[in-house]
């Protein structure tokens, strides 16, 4: 299959997560990525969190996928010189280590424009360039809570909390991937690279949006209708968390179902929207409701908004998540079960979209990992294992023109 990217070669200087996600979607689409790592210990995720003993971890293993890895010691001049024979035949370097690393490693933004001035430098940083923070480390939750998520999650009566969904990392290199693309696109209409960064704590600002939107309607009203808070509750100057409240004005909760006694996600997430309500008092056998003026407009409902959520709790008590769900979809109302990791492993509509793929590895065997989120009419990515530390040195060695007996003496030498 011939992918939009083919013929784009990226040096991956990235480790952990942000990064790696960001250059695992561009090799999926066909970008030849070459994984740099240090000669015997390479990106610390190979290690860390093992399953299986002497394996790369899945925590590498999902991250680094259709990639090729060269090992390479680029404080020894072989290694300063064979990076510079790279930059020269690549189209983009993404980094993601700390402030200064690549100018002190002798490759500045100037060096690189000298060797290539066509080569996209991309990277992760904790915060924006002459931000007052920029010299923290950050991690995925100190990026959440420096976006703004984490003080706008949880319960109201609890501390703030952080999301089980890589806001901070992944979703940072899927936006560094938007920036890549883009600078790629320029790059056709100029012939110049640039450089491209993305902050992880911009990226989880931008999945915050709605929530500094809701920080003005606060600001000017001194309330939230429709959080759970209104109209009985009270609200600082602040945005206040809102449990499982839906954030785009359409009241939502997370209801037990049957079963949730013993099963942690024997629940449903039930939304009411005004167009469904009609259909929602039909589904529950609420009739009355449609024209009571206490319960059919959003502002009659949002005073007895938890007795309504009673009301479908009761109506759930005697049904699976499953079972419900497949009676309230045929009424158009919107809903989900909740599901566990060990469902969606198991999904047969995730594994057929592939979503969720198989694939085999040389050391583990077969592994799940995710696939493309992206679905495209004129293709379909396909998902290949990640590559052993260094498989690929010589291989990329002898495309930069290095003989057999040279790559020998480097690795003796431990350039590679």
């Amino acid at each position: 299959m011939n992918l939009p990217l083919n013929g784009i070669k990226i040096i991956d200087f990235t480790h952990v997560q942000a990064g790696p996600a960001c250059t695992q979607l561009l090799a999926w689409f066909g970008a030849d990525v070459i994984k740099v790592e240090r000669p015997g210990s390479g990106d610390v995720t190979r290690t860390q969190l093992r399953d299986i003993p002497d394996a790369d971890a899945l925590y590498f293993t999902m991250l680094n996928s259709n990639k090729r890895s060269l090992t390479l010691d680029t404080k020894k001049p072989e290694g300063k010189k064979i990076l510079e024979q790279l930059i020269r035949e690549s189209d983009v370097l993404v980094e993601n280590f700390g402030p200064g690393a690549l100018d002190r490693m002798g490759f500045s933004w100037e060096r690189i424009k000298e060797l290539n001035p066509k080569m996209i430098v991309a990277s992760v940083k904790g915060f924006s360039d002459g931000h007052h923070y920029e010299d923290l480390k950050v991690y995925e939750n100190v990026a959440q809570c420096a976006g703004g998520a984490a003080s706008t999650t949880g319960f109201w009566d609890g501390p703030p909390t952080v999301s089980a969904a890589a806001l901070g990392d992944s979703n940072t290199g899927m936006h560094l991937a938007i920036g890549i693309l883009t600078a790629i696109i320029g790059r056709q209409q100029t012939g110049q690279g640039q450089k491209v960064a993305v902050s992880m704590q911009d990226a989880v600002l931008n999945l915050c949006r709605v929530k500094l939107r809701d920080q003005q309607r606060l600001d000017r009203q001194g309330y939230l209708e429709e959080y759970p808070q209104y109209p009985h509750g009270t609200f600082s100057d602040v945005v206040p968390r809102g449990g499982n409240a839906g954030g785009g004005g359409q009241p939502g909760w997370v209801l037990k179902c049957k079963g949730w006694e013993t099963d942690p996600n024997a629940y449903i997430y039930f939304t009411i929207q005004g167009h469904a309500w009609e259909p929602i008092c039909k589904a529950l056998g609420k009739e009355e409701w449609i024209s009571d003026p206490n319960y059919n407009t959003p502002k009659g409902r949002q005073p007895h908004i938890f007795e309504i959520f009673k009301t479908i709790e009761d109506w759930l008590a005697d049904k699976t998540k499953y079972e419900a769900v497949d009676i309230l979809r045929k009424f158009d109302i919107p809903c989900s079960p909740v599901l566990s990791m060990k469902e969606i492993a198991a999904d047969e509509s995730l594994r057929k979209s592939g979503s969720i793929v198989e694939v085999q590895h040389k050391e583990r065997g077969t592994y799940l990992t995710v696939g493309s989120p992206i679905k495209f009419s004129a293709m379909k990515p396909e998902i290949t294992g990640s590559p052993l530390l260094g498989e690929h040195s010589e291989e990329v060695l002898a495309g930069l023109g290095y003989g057999a007996e040279e790559v020998a003496r480097l690795r003796e030498a431990q350039v590679i």
